[in-house]
């Protein structure tokens, strides 16, 4: 019997043995996650046109909103131990998953790249005040090749980065806060009440819930693949409490996330605020010099190599290695994700990538809405695990693909375009909804699942009844009958 190319060992379900990510550990990869110009730049933008206490009440709302939807998503990775790339097998086919992963790994490996260059840019302005060392392009693969290195070695070695980086970042945005203030006070502004153009009325309400989803579009991507993390977060067996059981998640993604991501906001809009310029190296660079100077670029690097590995460089390895099959491992993954980042040269292109992965984000909404819908609402967090990584087992629909997910993403996808400054709560309502009908009354009368067919606890969830799923290694041999309607159509 011959290995399924559908059972990279690096893409098998983790068991409880290899959960090693604690609440403290999830926690402070978001400190590092948050820290990254696009989040610099949506405070930046919130103060053009409105005061900085409604930009932080709205980076609030959006921020516990998609850390809501994140923590949804999540529990596929807790209950059942999987990665992103591998449940979407489910709603997308087992050949038809590698699209919508393709465009989540690309789109990660990019900002791999963006961070990539912020950082070195940070790294070369403390190397110059050093050494009176200046090239950037040298920073940018020394700084890009010690992330992958860092990442290669495991989900083990990023939550230790992550640990020793996240105190340090605290305390420097603290002092990077105090700083640009002192700052925005010579300047004669007041950072609680001061906007560049500021509007009143219906265009105030507008701008307001511009920083509300433009909070929530950014962590889009995030929300998708959660899973590629969350499989390795610590949970408790046999607990039936969705609350209890995603205790991790929960802290980290309402709790962690909305409280450093309001932070950063607040640091991105007082840069603009003191120097009009949301990037803080451009603005800590006009606003202190030598040693401090220095110290305060440190945090802008740690935080790049936290953001990376973990929100960036763990999610594109992990698709790039299921679509490379059992021959293409984590670490070749990781690899190919570095390769991406650099040769779209984000540093002749960075202002034209962000609104595109911004737009990225905006189509991968749609992707959310439809795991939602899948996981929750269909298979009622149920799932046949063992025929994921089956060429001929229940999830290889038609030739490979689910086309109620296709058909799905593609109009949530579509009309997030339309309305960019709100396409995530439009991508992902469309993608949801459009999904359920279409499997529900549609796909699935064609293709039977078993999990829906027959929900039963003992066979279908995971860690809920304190299982950890094992493959085997065997290729199934008998064809999936799938259509109950009188005609048995094999595939």
């Amino acid at each position: 019997m011959k290995k399924s190319y559908l059972k990279s060992p690096d893409l098998l379900p983790i068991g409880e043995s290899g959960r090693k990510i604690t609440i403290l550990g999830y926690s402070f990869m978001w400190v590092g996650m948050v820290v990254v110009l696009a989040t610099f730049a949506i405070g930046g933008a919130g103060v053009m046109s409105i005061p900085l206490p409604m930009v932080v009440l709205a980076t609030m709302i959006g921020s516990l909103a998609i850390g809501l939807f994140i923590s949804l998503t999540g529990d596929i990775g807790i209950e059942h131990g999987l990665s992103f790339p591998v449940y979407m097998r489910a709603p997308f086919g087992t050949i038809g998953t590698h699209i919508p992963s393709l465009v989540r790994g690309v789109a990660a490996s990019m900002w791999f790249g963006i961070n990539t260059y912020f950082g070195a840019t940070a790294m070369n302005g403390i190397l110059n005040i050093l050494f009176g060392f200046d090239n950037w392009f040298i920073c940018f693969i020394l700084f890009a090749s010690l992330q992958l290195v860092n990442t290669a070695l495991g989900i083990k070695a990023v939550e230790r980065f992550a640990d020793i980086a996240a105190p340090i970042i605290i305390l420097i945005s603290i002092w990077m806060y105090s700083s640009l203030s002192d700052t925005a006070k010579e300047a004669g502004r007041d950072i609680w009440s001061w906007a560049e153009n500021p509007v009143t009325g219906g265009a105030a309400f507008s701008a307001f819930l511009v920083v509300i989803f433009s909070n929530m579009g950014f962590w889009a991507t995030l929300a998708a693949d959660i899973p590629s993390i969350s499989r390795f977060m610590k949970a408790p067996k046999n607990e039936r409490n969705w609350f209890k059981r995603n205790k991790s998640s929960i802290i980290g993604n309402l709790i962690t996330l909305p409280l450093t991501q309001t932070f950063m906001i607040i640091i991105g809009a007082v840069a603009y605020i003191a120097v009009l310029n949301y990037d803080p190296v451009i603005a800590l660079q006009e606003a202190a010099s030598g040693f401090i100077l220095g110290i305060l670029l440190l945090m802008i690097v740690l935080a790049q190599w936290s953001t990376n590995i973990a929100a960036n460089i763990v999610p594109a390895a992990t698709i790039f290695s299921n679509v490379g099959g059992p021959k293409f491992p984590f670490w070749a993954g990781v690899i190919t994700a570095g390769i991406v980042g650099t040769i779209v040269q984000p540093w002749n292109l960075f202002g034209v990538i962000i609104p595109v992965l911004l737009f990225i984000g905006g189509i991968l909404s749609a992707i959310v809405g439809i795991l939602v819908s899948d996981y929750y609402f269909l298979r009622k967090r149920r799932v046949n695990v063992p025929h994921l990584y089956e060429s001929k087992g229940q999830y290889r629909y038609l030739n490979g693909v689910n086309m109620a997910g296709f058909i799905s993403w593609i109009l949530g996808a579509t009309a997030s375009y339309f309305v960019p400054n709100y396409s995530f709560i439009v991508g992902f309502s469309i993608g949801a909804v459009c999904y359920y009908f279409l499997a529900k009354y549609w796909w699935f009368k064609l293709y039977k699942q078993a999990e829906i067919e027959d929900p039963d606890d003992q066979k279908y969830l995971g860690i809920t009844v304190g299982r950890d799923w094992t493959i085997e290694d065997e290729v199934l041999e008998e064809p999936i009958e799938t259509v109950s309607s009188g005609a048995n159509i094999s595939i």
